[in-house]
């Protein structure tokens, strides 16, 4: 299969190693976006960036048994899309794409179209990718509950509750999560930590997604917790 992805270098490096050897490659970040000679002739495009140049989707939707894959997380596709001019035929996935999220054993992903569904899972099978379809909604199922707890867990630092240690030993010695919740947010990134709850709390309204002050002072400040 041929496949090209724009995207930042780390998203770039996991899905590279998710999707194996077998497949002809070529990768692209961001600054070297205008230096790519046309799109004709790949199976997929893995643009994680779609949402900082959605006008280019209208080209995307010409090509013919061409797979476009995006980041659903921060944006729906139907928000991604709206006011943007595509062919009815074009196949428009999301993907969970956060950082420690792309080499799971199952993609999760979103649809524009529910019709798309047997394409979508056949596309992935090839990928030797299973994947777990979920509905085209900011956030996701998987970020939204890590993004959760991480931001609790901020809130309780901020009140004094316990200490950094205290609290990510505590998450995976009671609920046996991989990583505490501060160690999970330096895994993802402050940027995006913030910016999908931010997202969320823009499109949901729900005070559980509404940014801890300290986790925002980190963000504008760009620190790590560990």
């Amino acid at each position: 299969m041929k496949i090209l992805i724009i995207a930042e270098e780390l998203v770039q490096s996991e899905l590279k190693a998710k999707l194996g050897k077998g497949h002809k490659i070529d990768a692209f970040e961001e600054t070297d976006f205008f230096e790519i000679d046309g799109f004709e002739g790949y199976n997929a495009i893995f643009d994680m960036n779609l949402e900082m140049h959605s006008d280019i989707l209208e080209e995307y939707s010409t090509l013919e048994e061409t797979i476009i894959v995006t980041s659903g997380v921060k944006q729906s596709l139907a928000e991604l899309v709206y006011l943007e001019i595509i062919e009815e035929e074009m196949t428009l996935i999301g993907l969970n794409d956060l950082p420690g999220f792309i080499n799971r054993e199952k993609a999760e992903i979103s649809l524009l179209k529910d019709s798309d569904a047997i394409k979508a899972i056949a596309f992935f099978k090839e990928l030797n990718w299973p994947c777990l379809i979920v509905k085209d909604r900011v956030g996701m199922v998987t970020p939204r509950i890590v993004l959760m707890i991480i931001n609790e867990a901020c809130y309780a630092l901020q009140e004094g509750t316990a200490s950094i240690q205290d609290i990510d030993e505590s998450m995976k010695l009671g609920v046996n999560y991989p990583f505490g919740p501060f160690e999970w947010c330096d895994k993802i990134g402050i940027n995006e930590v913030y910016e999908t709850l931010e997202a969320l709390y823009q499109d949901t309204h729900d005070e559980r997604y509404k940014v801890c002050p300290l986790l925002k002072t980190k963000y504008l400040k760009s620190e790590k917790w560990l």
